[in-house]
């Protein structure tokens, strides 16, 4: 039986998408491990840098959120002011997954093709699946990005810091931390506590680090100055989170800049006394270089116009991710071919849609066209919103009786046919 519609991936997004799309009397079927990213490539210990009430998924009707599943398993919430674990968060998006009755199906898409007027699907076991639109929702799987004068050494001298669910491994290494943001900070934070030796190595020529967000009640002009978003604080951000849709109207160089430099490398402030004072901290090194040597690793630098090398046991790259549309090994050659990019990123239309009907990005790889917004775990609301209404109203569903609710029928009547562009 052919699928109304197929999510890839079973994160945030995937999950939050797949509500709104069962919600709307779509038939959804969505594959992928549930919060998988967040258990398998991140680190036991960790915690979230956003705050409690910027980190919900999203369901119609917003019942499901973090609070309320803290409140039902006795864990550690507040709205502001209190990081919420890894493992927290990997639990909610299992429950999530649970209570919106929208259970992802563990199984890998090993290929992505067009068929008539909507998608043929090969499943790993043999499975072939027919949708009539598809939602690629499979976050930064795939999309690590390691500098390339790292490229000569060896696997198991380099890893980027998304390889890892546990430290323990470098209990008494020396170990080289490439980056200055969260992850690399946070990771280096654990190597310390699991019993290596690592050093923050950077580029920029100091740390930077997060203000502790306002608590409780403000006073107004505080309020209208310096708004509180799920994004941060400041007229800024929370112009980035209430504008998300217009986005996709400035130049291109301009969104690419913005994506890239908005809430750059820095550590969330709960982080610092964990790092300052308890590992080396090495500023304004450009890196060269990288060679194995007999003891491990030598990286060249720069630093203030002189070479400098360090010499570790072994490299973390925590060097973050970049969109590549090529490096989506499951999209057939033909659909790579038809979608339009701009800076690596698929232009997307108001509603998520690709250049390729019935194809629509979410995520990381929407940032182009809605902004820093698409980077973190609160843009899921616009995201699976948009998406479910464009795709009910554009009429993509397999043959078969369809019956919506009234208030469904009500919802979508009220809104104007959408558009593709980019």
């Amino acid at each position: 039986m052919a699928e109304d519609v197929v999510v890839l991936g079973a994160g945030p997004y995937g999950l939050s998408v797949a509500s709104h799309l069962r919600a709307a009397g779509l038939r959804t079927r969505l594959f992928g491990d549930p919060m998988e990213t967040w258990h398998r490539h991140m680190p036991a210990g960790m915690f979230l840098k956003s705050e409690g009430f910027a980190s919900n998924l999203s369901d119609p009707g917003g019942r499901l959120t973090l609070r309320r599943f803290c409140a039902e398993t006795a864990a550690a919430y507040e709205d502001v002011g209190a990081p919420i674990a890894l493992e927290t968060f990997v639990s909610y998006g299992r429950w999530f997954a649970t209570e919106s009755r929208g259970a992802p199906e563990n199984v890998r898409v090993l290929a992505l093709r067009r068929r008539d007027r909507g998608f043929e699907l090969e499943l790993a076991g043999g499975e072939v699946v027919v949708a009539a639109a598809v939602v690629v929702a499979t976050g930064v799987s795939g999309l690590a990005w390691v500098p390339a004068e790292l490229g000569a050494l060896p696997p198991e001298r380099l890893t980027h810091s998304s390889e890892h669910a546990s430290f323990d491994a470098f209990a008494g290494r020396t170990v080289g931390v490439i980056g200055a943001g969260q992850s690399a900070l946070e990771s280096a934070a654990l190597l310390v506590e699991a019993g290596a030796r690592p050093s923050v190595i950077l580029r920029g020529p100091a740390l930077v680090w997060a203000g502790h967000p306002p608590v409780g009640p403000q006073p107004l002009l505080r309020r209208l100055r310096w708004p509180l978003s799920p994004l941060g604080t400041g007229l800024r951000l929370a112009a980035f989170f209430r504008l998300a849709p217009a986005f996709r109207l400035l130049p291109v160089a301009t969104r690419e800049r913005l994506v890239r430099e908005t809430l750059g490398p820095a550590g969330a402030w709960w982080l610092r006394d964990r790092v300052e004072g308890r590992l080396p901290i090495l500023p304004r090194h450009r890196l060269s270089g990288a060679t194995t040597s007999a003891s491990g690793v030598s990286l060249a630098f720069l630093a203030d116009g002189d070479e400098h090398v360090v010499e570790v046991d072994h490299v973390l790259a925590a060097t973050g991710y970049r969109v590549d549309l090529g490096r989506l090994g499951f999209l057939a050659d033909d659909i790579r071919a038809d979608l339009r990019a701009a800076a690596g990123y698929p232009r997307l239309s108001p509603w998520f849609e690709s250049s390729v009907p019935g194809l629509y990005f979410v995520g990381l790889p929407a940032a182009l066209s809605f902004g820093p917004l698409m980077r973190f775990v609160c843009g899921a609301d616009l995201a699976s919103r948009r998406v479910a209404s464009h795709v009910a109203r554009a009429g993509r569903r397999a043959p078969g009786p369809r019956r919506l609710s009234a208030s469904v029928r009500a919802q979508l009547a009220s809104r104007g046919r959408g558009t593709r562009g980019g």
